[in-house]
């Protein structure tokens, strides 16, 4: 790693270690905020010294990644051929994860945690492992540390200010169906399972703690499709979502996404106080002009807002 690099790695791994650890001792009931007694302005991104991740500090149990949107694209930077790389990128979502930070602003005058790749994907991608998300270069190792290190810290400052949070990673599809697709970790097959089936599927997926808390008695099933799951708010408030109460799962030959490296990895499979979301987001009436990014925006704010209250107990301090 070179030095540029070892050294913004290090100031985001004491980020997070503080996070985790630090401060004042003791944790905050869910449905607890510390004191904040007013509104404050949109906080400047932190970019890491290139300029190609800008992550966004918050003061709610929300964190938005946006790991495709980026524009940027370096001409010291290699392009990625790797064997099924994918390069194209998933147009306007950078823009569209600025706008729900905004729409969260002026509804509650608080933010959610940002975290933006802003390097075009086929010079890197933000939802791979390391060899395939750098394709194989070695300068860009540093950038994917970094990248996901600011995805750990807002997650582990999210957790340790709320005691339990939510991720969205926000993508763009390009499916035949113009609908989102909201991904878990569970496969399309595994969606078309009756409930009783799908039951013993939900630990493992990137809302198992979700799951295990069983809030307002829902579980399993009623978690991705049941009224008051995210996909089910969505479908409410005009946006045809799948899995849902409306479409609990995609039809046999119905193009899906279920989720990807980050939904996997920093969702709660593995344990920890974070459920992650992937939404796969149509282009037109979502993301194609800035009026309907913004229509999106507020449409996700109300969806969240009732399922953070729900689900996690949180409110907008008044």
């Amino acid at each position: 790693m070179t030095g540029r690099w070892r050294r913004s790695a290090l100031l985001v791994a004491c980020t997070v270690a503080a996070a985790c650890g630090g401060g004042a001792s003791g944790t905050t009931a869910p449905g607890r905020d510390p004191a904040t007694p007013t509104p404050t302005p949109a906080p400047a991104p932190s970019l890491d010294p290139t300029g190609w991740v800008s992550a966004s500090d918050g003061t709610i149990p929300v964190v938005i990644v946006a790991p495709h949107g980026g524009d940027l694209s370096p001409s010291e930077l290699p392009d990625r051929n790797c064997a099924g790389c994918v390069t194209l990128n998933d147009a306007n979502t950078q823009a569209l994860a600025e706008e729900i930070a905004a729409a969260f602003q002026r509804r509650i005058g608080r933010r959610p945690f940002v975290v933006i790749n802003r390097l075009h994907r086929r010079k890197f991608d933000g939802n791979r492992e390391l060899t395939e998300a750098t394709g194989g270069f070695a300068q860009l190792t540093g950038m994917w540390e970094y990248w996901q290190a600011n995805i750990d810290s807002a997650r582990a400052r999210a957790a340790r200010t709320h005691a339990r949070a939510i991720l969205i990673d926000l993508h763009g599809h390009a499916h035949a169906i113009p609908r989102l697709e909201l991904g878990y970790m569970l496969s399309a097959s595994q969606l078309r399972l009756s409930d009783a089936q799908l039951l013993p599927l939900l630990p493992g997926t990137s809302i198992t703690r979700l799951h295990q808390l069983k809030p307002m008695g829902d579980s399993g099933a009623a978690l991705v499709r049941g009224p008051r799951a995210l996909g089910s708010r969505l479908a409410a408030l005009g946006l045809p979502s799948v899995p849902s109460d409306v479409t609990p799962a995609p039809l046999a030959g119905e193009d899906y996404f279920s989720g990807g490296y980050n939904t996997q990895r920093h969702g709660s499979a593995s344990g920890g106080a974070v459920d992650a979301i992937q939404i796969e987001c149509h282009n037109i009436g979502v993301r194609d002009t800035a009026a309907n990014r913004t229509a999106f925006a507020e449409a996700l704010v109300t969806a969240l807002l009732g399922m953070l209250e729900d689900y996690y107990g949180w409110t907008p301090p008044a």
